[in-house]
């Protein structure tokens, strides 16, 4: 079940918030450093995130599932946010270059179905950069962040479930390195951890990021098959009563010609 747009957009706008969204930021800056002239579509709640992005991408679109609900965005300008099912995206096939996940795969009802929709809609090498919550991390023990809701994986699970659905990974990195405390005296010390913390326990961050590359092509091997049945169509099935009558009737006929011959 998704959380509730506002619920995530107060999130957002707490101490705590920010610094999730300064630790995120970082990482996918790390990854896309820039977009030029490259369509970029949000699916989640992203608006915290599309903001780095949205200066150098030609076109950026906001989507939001429909479990979650929507709000305008960007502010004071003309709305680029659409209220989508995450399987069937009001998007034409090949349409866009860059899909960014955040809030969305952990809350799909089907993620394969999912990824094999963000498939459709990317660009022959487009590239999808999700943000999943982090089985072995702290934050996808507490429910009071958006992180510790849904479904979350772990690094080979993420990196399974891309390809089966005819992508490349690229790339894999991780974010939230601190735990997610909502004391405020604790924060400061807090933050100042993460640098030492990339470096000393990666492995127990509270998200996952990792980037991904659209295959174009695949060679899926078939099993040989032993035997093959070849069906012939017929107009009238043998066997019937009718058949079986006039079959008879023709036998006769043919016996009673040949005696009148002899």
């Amino acid at each position: 079940m998704h959380p509730d747009i506002i619920a995530l957009r107060s999130f957002y706008d707490s101490k705590l918030g920010m610094m999730a969204e300064r630790s995120i930021t970082m990482t996918l800056s790390a990854l896309w450093a820039r977009m030029p002239d490259e369509r970029l579509v949000g699916l989640g709640y992203t608006l915290p995130f599309l903001d780095r992005f949205k200066g150098d991408a030609e076109r950026t679109f906001a989507f939001m599932p429909a479990g979650q609900g929507a709000v305008a965005w960007p502010q004071r300008q003309a709305n680029t946010t659409a209220l989508v099912f995450d399987e069937e995206l009001p998007l034409p096939d090949t349409s866009i270059d860059r899909i960014l996940m955040i809030h969305s795969l952990e809350f799909s009802e089907n993620p394969a179905e999912t990824l094999n929709e963000m498939w459709r809609v990317l660009a022959p090498n487009g590239r999808l950069l999700i943000v999943v919550p982090n089985r072995r991390g702290i934050w996808a023990r507490f429910e009071h962040t958006p992180f510790g809701s849904g479904r979350p994986y772990s690094r080979g699970q993420i990196m399974s479930a891309l390809r089966e659905a005819n992508f490349t990974v690229t790339a894999t990195k991780d974010a939230l390195h601190f735990p997610p405390t909502s004391k405020s005296w604790l924060q400061k010390p807090v933050s100042g951890l993460e640098r030492i913390a990339r470096t000393c326990w990666p492995v127990f961050a509270g998200v996952l990021v990792v980037e991904a590359q659209k295959r174009l092509y695949q060679g899926v091997p078939v099993a040989r098959r032993t035997s093959r049945r070849v069906f012939v169509p017929v107009l009238t099935p043998q066997g019937t009563a009718r058949s079986s009558a006039r079959n008879a009737a023709l036998h006769k006929r043919n016996k009673n010609g040949q005696a009148q011959s002899t």
